[in-house]
């Protein structure tokens, strides 16, 4: 069962080795992580997609707060949340199929961001399986390179992850 941690982190160099090397040093699988500054300038926030059991997403999220770093830890996986990844593709497009490969990308809602002569950068954001049928759609066609950010999501509703932020002054002192 795919599960999806948010990880709120000190915003400090090194602290992604760190996150990363304990999925590496207990033999977790990270699917997907993403990375990125929140509203507080001083935290990080990590959306980790790990495909294990309930017992094990427990055992991480222990190991998580073990290291020095952490903030907080999230499992959204039973949580209603939006969830968004983004892709760019670089598709072949001759004079012929350029207007059929933009039809393509107007019914997925999709955007192009780059023309060239020879191909067509197409940028789509969504959940995965909408991205991940773009990208079935655009392969006989011939997809030349692609990249994608990894899965985001954030919890319905107004409240925040971060309810009381933490100084930065006052990691040091927080006993899990």
């Amino acid at each position: 069962m795919k599960s999806t941690l948010v990880v709120l982190v000190e915003n400090k160099p090194g602290v992604l080795n760190r996150v990363a090397s304990l999925f590496r040093r207990r033999a977790f699988n990270i699917d997907s992580l993403a990375v990125g500054r929140t509203e507080n300038p001083d935290v990080s926030r990590m959306t980790i997609v790990v495909d294990s059991d309930q017992l094990n997403i427990e055992r991480l999220t222990a190991y998580l707060y073990k290291l020095v770093n952490v903030i907080q830890v999230y499992n959204l996986t039973a949580t209603p949340s939006v969830d968004r990844d983004l892709a760019l593709i670089k598709v072949q497009a001759n004079d012929e199929s350029r207007s059929h490969i933009m039809q393509i990308v107007d019914v997925f809602r999709a955007r192009i961001v780059d023309v060239n002569s020879n191909s067509l950068m197409v940028e789509i954001t969504g959940d995965e399986e909408k991205i991940e049928g773009f990208i079935e759609v655009l392969k006989p066609w011939g997809i030349i390179e692609m990249v994608r950010t990894g899965l985001v999501s954030m919890a319905r509703g107004a409240s925040s992850l971060l309810v009381d932020p933490i100084p930065v002054s006052d990691f040091n002192r927080i006993t899990v």
